[in-house]
């Protein structure tokens, strides 16, 4: 998959949980894929932002839901707010 799709893809599996995550008073934003769409960098917004269980919703919801759609990630990881687009 080119950068392209793999972006598309990233950005169904975000629509497909985020209305977990607004059920919560939270949600998730697309920052960036690295070059070789493996890495994948989102920022979890609202109440993910401080949620004492983000790890687990990074890692059990968002990120096996993008691997689900773009299985050539291998990592998402949470930038917060340290990273503007």
């Amino acid at each position: 998959m080119d950068t392209k799709e793999v972006e598309e893809k990233v950005l169904i599996a975000l629509e497909e949980i985020r209305p977990f995550l607004q059920r919560d008073g939270g949600d998730v934003s697309l920052v960036s894929i690295d070059d070789n769409n493996e890495h994948v960098k989102v920022r979890l917004e609202g109440t993910c932002a401080g949620c004492s269980i983000n790890a687990i919703t990074l890692k059990m919801g968002i990120e096996n839901t993008i691997k689900k759609y773009a299985p050539t990630v291998k990592s998402v990881e949470d930038v917060g707010l340290e990273e503007e687009e």
